[in-house]
Protein backbone atom coordinates (compact mmCIF):
# COMPACT_ATOMS: atom_id res chain seq x y z
CA UNK A 1 0.00 0.00 0.00
CA UNK A 2 1.35 3.45 -1.01
CA UNK A 3 0.03 7.20 0.20
CA UNK A 4 0.06 9.80 -2.42
CA UNK A 5 0.01 13.49 -1.38
CA UNK A 6 -4.25 13.54 -2.24
CA UNK A 7 -4.69 10.65 0.13
CA UNK A 8 -2.24 12.47 2.72
CA UNK A 9 -3.59 15.33 2.11
CA UNK A 10 -7.38 14.00 3.14
CA UNK A 11 -5.87 12.10 6.03
CA UNK A 12 -4.70 15.66 7.29
CA UNK A 13 -8.28 16.88 6.65
CA UNK A 14 -9.87 14.04 8.51
CA UNK A 15 -7.17 14.57 11.54
CA UNK A 16 -7.91 18.55 11.67
CA UNK A 17 -4.19 19.10 10.74
CA UNK A 18 -3.58 22.01 9.14
CA UNK A 19 -0.52 21.14 6.74
CA UNK A 20 1.15 23.32 4.20
CA UNK A 21 1.21 22.10 0.51
CA UNK A 22 4.80 21.95 0.33
CA UNK A 23 4.91 19.82 3.29
CA UNK A 24 2.92 17.39 2.04
CA UNK A 25 5.25 15.13 0.26
CA UNK A 26 7.00 14.33 3.23
CA UNK A 27 3.55 13.71 5.40
CA UNK A 28 3.01 11.06 2.60
CA UNK A 29 6.61 9.62 2.74
CA UNK A 30 6.26 9.56 6.43
CA UNK A 31 2.83 7.46 6.12
CA UNK A 32 4.37 5.16 3.78
CA UNK A 33 7.45 4.67 6.25
CA UNK A 34 5.14 3.45 9.28
CA UNK A 35 3.27 1.50 6.89
CA UNK A 36 5.89 -0.17 5.69
CA UNK A 37 6.86 -0.59 9.16
CA UNK A 38 3.48 -2.66 9.73
CA UNK A 39 4.21 -4.72 6.95
CA UNK A 40 7.16 -5.92 8.19
CA UNK A 41 6.04 -6.78 11.67
CA UNK A 42 2.73 -8.71 9.59
CA UNK A 43 5.71 -10.88 8.09
CA UNK A 44 6.85 -12.10 11.66
CA UNK A 45 5.70 -15.93 12.65
CA UNK A 46 3.72 -15.69 16.45
CA UNK A 47 2.42 -18.81 15.76
CA UNK A 48 2.52 -20.33 19.43
CA UNK A 49 3.39 -17.14 21.02
CA UNK A 50 1.64 -16.16 24.25
CA UNK A 51 0.58 -12.18 24.51
CA UNK A 52 2.66 -10.21 27.18
CA UNK A 53 1.83 -7.64 29.38
CA UNK A 54 5.61 -6.90 29.89
CA UNK A 55 8.71 -8.29 28.78
CA UNK A 56 9.24 -9.47 32.32
CA UNK A 57 7.22 -12.07 33.59
CA UNK A 58 4.83 -10.67 36.23
CA UNK A 59 1.31 -10.94 38.08
CA UNK A 60 -0.78 -8.29 39.08
CA UNK A 61 -1.13 -7.87 42.93
CA UNK A 62 -4.63 -8.98 43.88
CA UNK A 63 -6.18 -8.12 46.86
CA UNK A 64 -9.37 -9.67 48.85
CA UNK A 65 -12.74 -8.87 48.00
CA UNK A 66 -14.20 -7.18 51.33
CA UNK A 67 -16.45 -5.10 52.12
CA UNK A 68 -14.88 -1.84 54.03
CA UNK A 69 -17.00 -0.01 56.56
CA UNK A 70 -17.63 2.52 53.82
CA UNK A 71 -19.34 6.08 55.69
CA UNK A 72 -16.25 8.45 53.97
CA UNK A 73 -18.35 10.71 52.29
CA UNK A 74 -16.45 13.46 53.74
CA UNK A 75 -13.42 12.10 53.22
CA UNK A 76 -13.80 11.22 49.82
CA UNK A 77 -15.31 14.86 48.28
CA UNK A 78 -12.55 16.88 50.66
CA UNK A 79 -10.34 16.75 47.48
CA UNK A 80 -13.63 17.71 45.25
CA UNK A 81 -13.62 21.07 43.36
CA UNK A 82 -16.92 21.60 43.46
CA UNK A 83 -19.68 19.25 46.16
CA UNK A 84 -22.60 19.42 46.93
CA UNK A 85 -25.19 17.58 48.98
CA UNK A 86 -22.53 14.68 49.35
CA UNK A 87 -22.34 14.55 45.87
CA UNK A 88 -19.66 15.79 43.56
CA UNK A 89 -21.16 18.73 41.50
CA UNK A 90 -20.00 18.79 37.52
CA UNK A 91 -20.34 21.57 34.88
CA UNK A 92 -23.58 20.77 32.42
CA UNK A 93 -22.35 20.09 29.41
CA UNK A 94 -25.85 19.39 27.40
CA UNK A 95 -27.82 22.27 27.06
Amino acid sequence: MSIDKDTAAKVAKLARIRIEDDALPGLAQEFNDILGFIEQLNEVDVEGIEPMTSVTPMRLKRREDVVTEGGMTDRVLSNAPDAREGFFAVPKVVE
